[in-house]
């Protein structure tokens, strides 16, 4: 039963996140888009095939994701020094740009939904989050 609950109030939280991070500007990004920038910016320039493998979606998908970002210069694509054959991508100030956007409008709203919680209610939360951190890598 409680994995259930969390199914259903995680995937809430979730789809109302992403809803709000492709709603907070005007433009035509999408949320896998959004994860890929993050990813880059978060660890810095992968392969295709690595970024596939860490957002778990198949290397076709990457493939159009990437495209879509580099036509747009939200990414920057070099052949791989070490591997001339592999092509590394990066993130680029435009791509960078677009996070942070999105990242601060997000933020507010989660820090005025967080506010609107009893002092209770946010030491719950608080203590929980290590938790789901936990449990999202064990999936």
């Amino acid at each position: 039963m409680l994995a259930k609950e969390l199914r259903i109030s995680v995937g809430r939280l979730a789809r109302r996140i992403r809803q709000l991070y492709t709603n907070a500007s005007g433009d035509d990004v999408s949320f896998t888009e959004l994860a890929v920038l993050s990813r880059l910016d978060r660890d810095g320039p992968h392969t295709s095939a690595q970024l596939a493998h860490l957002e778990r979606i198949t290397a076709q998908a990457i493939g159009t994701v990437l495209g879509g970002l580099h036509q747009r210069g939200m990414v920057a694509r070099e052949p791989d020094p070490a591997d001339r054959r592999r092509v590394i991508t990066a993130i680029t100030g435009s791509g960078r740009a677009a996070l942070v956007s999105r990242e601060e409008v997000i933020t507010a709203r989660l820090a005025a939904a967080v506010d609107s919680l009893t002092p209770d209610e946010r030491e719950r939360l608080a203590a929980a989050l290590p938790v789901l951190a936990d449990l999202a890598e064990r999936l």
